[in-house]
């Protein structure tokens, strides 16, 4: 490093990454080019947030996301950065298909539908799991006239009025509300698939709408990697982690160090820790959950606390297991099955995790995971390991007649895991985000404000190093 560099590097504002997970880490990645002084301050012992990757015998086992969305660039963008590239995973696609669980049996979604938009007609037309009148509702979505205010609305109220209820309680809710742990009564459609309204307003149909989109879509690049709609990693999900860690150092990345509050002072901001030492910052970057980070925030600003409370979370567990193939006397179709809310089953999904994924079980071994809880039957999460599993295995043999004991079985729970985007989100979120202009080098990042999903929480993170740079002099 030059003197010049070494004079911006000193000039260059200190910086605090509260968190250890994706969100954090990009940042972290991010800042480290940018040629700043940053320390991450993770309360675990290790770093990764729910990304999550268990090796047990010959298993890849996940216990939190198992993918990203090529789609939302972002998580592209940082795998690349840290070296990761020739690690990328596609689904294995020869084995694709989700089912739904209706009526007592599996149905395959109809192709063509697009999260739950149909946008071809002869799929849906002999689909076994929408009813004729169904499909007729669904298909009356291209006349039925665009709302002409702006107001936020549930995902029920939105996919009842455009596509009809059977779409949201057979398609829309498994697909969508499982996805984000919800109830579509108070999800906010505005908030989680502001492309919906979108193609409402300038199309005035979705049907309409989704059709123009996929013919717009650029086709593949045939001189890039081969890409399919889920990715993940070789080694699983945490790998990701561990490669940031490496990039940006472990020497910078300090663990089972709890941030128990932040103050102002004259030179930025005092972080206290759980034993008690103090440490000085001139910004700091909270990645931790909104219901963590007002707590932190007390003693700064205790109405910006107050709008942190309003973001309301739910608790859900995944159950992975692993059969022999030989003892799995029924085939089993696509990468998983879905469960909607009518039914009232106790199961929300399951992924046939080592047909949609390889690297991730020996070939004489069949590697599952199932889903519970996330504002359906979120009592489950709470259950000890023998009863959880005990009600995944009821569910499996009704569902799919997988009479079988499994060989290994590993449960994951996270209370209070996921964000609820209720109606209003994003009034809140704008709510935070004023409150916050007051406080200079103060940064909130993570799940619990503008996506869920891993691309959305990588955004955030290069979003804040963006904002620290602007703080340069």
């Amino acid at each position: 490093m030059n003197g010049k560099d070494s004079d911006m590097t000193r000039k260059s504002p200190r910086v605090a990454i509260v968190g250890g997970g994706i969100s954090a880490l990009t940042c972290a990645v991010d800042l480290k080019e940018k040629g700043f002084d940053f320390t991450i301050f993770e309360k675990e012992n290790s770093a990764g947030g729910k990304l999550l990757t268990e090796k047990i015998g010959g298993l890849v086992v996940e216990g939190g996301p198992d993918s990203y969305l090529p789609e939302k660039v972002w998580s592209v963008q940082l795998i690349r950065k840290i070296g990761l590239a020739g690690d990328m995973l596609c689904s294995n696609d020869d084995f694709k298909g989700t089912f739904i669980y209706s009526g007592g049996r599996l149905h395959r979604l109809p192709e063509g539908v697009m999260l739950m938009v149909p946008t071809m007609i002869m799929p849906l037309a002999t689909s076994s799991l929408i009813s004729w009148p169904g499909k007729i509702r669904m298909g009356m979505e291209l006349f039925v006239p665009r709302r002409k205010d702006h107001k936020d609305e549930s995902l029920a109220d939105f996919v009842t009025r455009r596509l009809g209820r059977e779409c949201l309680e057979k398609i829309a809710e498994p697909l969508v509300a499982g996805i984000h742990t919800s109830n579509p009564v108070n999800m906010s459609v505005l908030a989680i698939f502001p492309r919906f309204i979108d193609m409402e307003q300038k199309s005035g149909s979705l049907i309409k709408g989704m059709v123009k989109a996929m013919k717009q879509m650029p086709p593949p690049n045939p001189s890039g990697p081969p890409m399919t709609y889920f990715m993940s990693l070789k080694e699983g999900m945490q790998e990701l982690a561990h490669r940031c860690v490496s990039h940006i150092g472990a020497e910078r990345v300090k663990t089972g160090a709890a941030v128990v509050s932040v103050v102002k002072n004259e030179k930025g901001y005092r972080l206290a820790f759980g034993d008690g030492t103090t440490a000085d910052f001139d910004a700091v970057v909270l990645a931790t959950p909104s219901y963590i980070t007002k707590d932190i925030l007390k003693d700064v600003d205790r109405e910006l606390c107050d709008r942190l409370s309003a973001i309301e979370w739910s608790s859900t567990a995944t159950i992975t297991l692993a059969f022999r193939k030989e003892d799995i006397k029924k085939p089993l179709r696509g990468f998983g099955f879905i469960v909607p809310r009518v039914e009232n089953r106790r199961l929300n999904a399951c992924t046939w995790s080592s047909i949609k994924w390889s690297y991730r079980a020996p070939e004489d071994t069949l590697l599952i995971r199932c889903f519970v809880g996330g504002g359906h039957h979120e009592e489950l999460v709470s259950l000890n390991d023998e009863e959880l599993l005990g009600v995944v295995l009821e569910e499996l043999r009704e569902i799919v007649g997988i009479a079988a004991k499994p060989v290994v079985f590993k449960v994951y729970r996270w209370f209070r895991g996921m964000p609820k985007y209720t109606v209003g989100h994003l009034g809140r979120i704008a709510a935070i985000d004023e409150k916050l202009k007051a406080h200079r080098g103060l940064y909130l990042i993570g799940c619990s404000y503008r996506g869920i999903g891993i691309g959305d929480c990588v955004k955030s993170g290069f979003d804040a190093a963006a904002a620290v740079e602007a703080l340069r002099p």
